[in-house]
């Protein structure tokens, strides 16, 4: 009788440390799934952070070539200008004929400050969009009829 009461206890004894122990189990796989759904989350934000990195990257780098294609152009312009004012020897051409210099200067003068003008939001003139090439709009800033008036003739398909 002793060695059954004995048996049970030890029997009693294994039942209850295996439940203990599936107890203890069970609150270890809910903690791993609460961290397992809290890891899918934070995989999750930085994909998508990644990812608007990525864009935000792609669209600096196409702002950047925008802005090196635009200095290239500026570049381009200064050289043409350079190489205009390179032909012309002013103080001789001044000394010679000082009205015509000065009436040149003063429309030159004149067409750079309405360059700056247009440059910083000022409405076109009739004349200006009129104009039919860069030249007529401007002989000081040519190269913004292109951004200025020609896309505003490109007219709508007909119906």
């Amino acid at each position: 009788m002793m060695a059954k009461l004995y048996l049970l206890i030890i029997i009693g004894a294994l039942g209850a440390g295996a439940y203990w122990k599936y107890t203890d189990m069970l609150q270890t796989i809910d903690t791993l799934r609460q961290n397992n759904a809290q890891l899918e989350v934070a995989v999750a934000t930085n994909e998508q952070a990644l990812q608007s990195l990525q864009n935000d990257y792609a669209a600096i780098q196409r702002e950047n070539t925008r802005i090196n294609e635009a200095y290239a152009e500026i570049r381009r312009q200064n050289s043409r200008l350079s190489e205009r004012l390179s032909e012309i020897d002013l103080g001789l051409l001044a000394a010679e004929r000082p009205d015509s210099i000065q009436r040149a200067v003063n429309r030159g003068t004149v067409n750079v400050g309405r360059c700056f003008e247009i440059l910083s939001g000022a409405p076109l003139t009739e004349d200006e969009l009129n104009a039919e090439d860069a030249e007529a709009f401007n002989k000081e800033c040519p190269w913004l009829f292109d951004s200025y008036v020609a896309p505003q003739r490109v007219q709508p398909p007909a119906n």
